[in-house]
């Protein structure tokens, strides 16, 4: 996951969950009440502040041990944060449904997950990529069509 923050000047701070350490992780899963890290990424897929906030939280500790997840918030979360899947998780998912698609001979599962992986997705050359390395590139959308 991306973890994009707007910081104060407007630039863009981009944090990836790849990038955290084991104890980075557990620091967070321990903030967020003892949550396990799969659940954690769960809820930073629907955009929960509290999941966002504490990778952002995890990230600032390197280099201010002292900061307390309890007291550390991010005003206007709304606009200031966001979280997005990268290349990885776009084939994990996909990979899955495909699995589940092939045993029903069937693309329509992976058609109807495509909108939503799109919008999730960090780059969203991803999604069509994925589909291309899966054997799955009749389901990249035209480009000269209409719509998306």
């Amino acid at each position: 996951m991306i973890i994009t923050y707007v910081q104060d000047d407007g630039t863009k701070l981009e944090l990836s969950t790849e990038d955290l350490s084991a104890l980075e992780a557990a620091a967070i899963e321990e903030a967020m009440g003892d949550t396990p890290w799969r659940l954690v990424e769960d809820r930073l897929r629907v955009q929960d502040p509290t999941a966002m906030r504490a990778v952002l939280w995890a990230h600032r500790r390197r280099d201010d041990k002292t900061l307390a997840f309890h007291t550390f918030d991010v005003p206007g979360w709304r606009r200031r944060l966001t979280a997005r899947i990268e290349r990885a998780e776009i084939d994990e998912v996909l990979t899955n449904i495909l699995t589940e698609a092939l045993a029903k001979s069937e693309d329509s599962a992976i058609d109807a997950t495509l909108p939503h992986l799109r919008r999730l997705a960090y780059n969203r050359a991803d999604v069509d990529a994925a589909l291309v390395a899966l054997g799955k590139g009749h389901l990249v959308p035209d480009p000269t069509a209409s719509g998306d």
